[in-house]
């Protein structure tokens, strides 16, 4: 990445911190070139710190690492977006962000399992379940929603809410198979959803 940290006077870039999974914004530290190119290197989010004057890997004391998963620059090349994985909470008050917002968004897990989904159907591997539903081609894998949707319905009539729910984890794990299956994702589904909702 040709980042243009002559803009400004101290050589620092902004570097904006964001959950991969979440989407969730979770801090925001500078960078000089030297901090970036040990995150790029070693894959742990790397600031140079204004207080400290020197390097600092974030989890150095506390052990909550930023995961480094991608970077990516702005238009101007002067902002750094680099999405993570992090390992405990980001804050150093113990939040999840700087914002003393909470990251957890089911919505963006979702997304992140459908591309793992999409990833089993376009490479799969012997030892992959999913996989192995999708060589058994559509009917299987439609009779396999049908089937999870009766045992959901089974488990609703009973009062043993820890079958129920992980039922109902089964029934929309296989639906997604089934949307990516019939080459559809789960937004397709949303739209619909808004589109009524109008």
């Amino acid at each position: 990445m040709q980042v243009d940290f002559s803009k400004s006077p101290d050589g620092l870039v902004p570097a904006i911190i964001q959950d991969a999974i979440t989407n969730k914004v979770l801090m925001l530290g500078y960078m000089n070139q030297e901090a970036l190119d040990k995150t790029l290197a070693e894959g742990k989010v790397t600031f140079f710190s204004r207080s400290k004057n020197r390097l600092w890997t974030k989890g150095e004391e506390s052990g909550n690492f930023l995961q480094l998963k991608h970077a990516a620059i702005d238009c101007d090349a002067d902002t750094l977006l680099l999405k993570v994985h992090p390992e405990g909470p980001t804050c150093h008050t113990g939040a999840d962000t700087c914002w003393n917002e909470v990251n957890k968004d089911a919505a963006s897990f979702l997304g992140n399992l459908e591309q793992v989904i999409r990833d089993r159907k376009q490479n799969p591997t012997d030892k992959s379940y999913t996989a192995s539903l999708f060589a058994k081609g559509i009917n299987k894998v439609a009779q396999k929603v049908g089937e999870e949707a009766v045992e959901l319905v089974i488990e609703a009539k009973d009062n043993n809410d820890h079958l129920f729910i992980n039922e109902a984890a089964d029934l929309l794990f296989h639906y997604l198979i089934l949307l990516q299956a019939k080459g559809f994702t789960l937004e397709d589904v949303v739209n619909i959803l808004k589109d009524r909702h109008k």
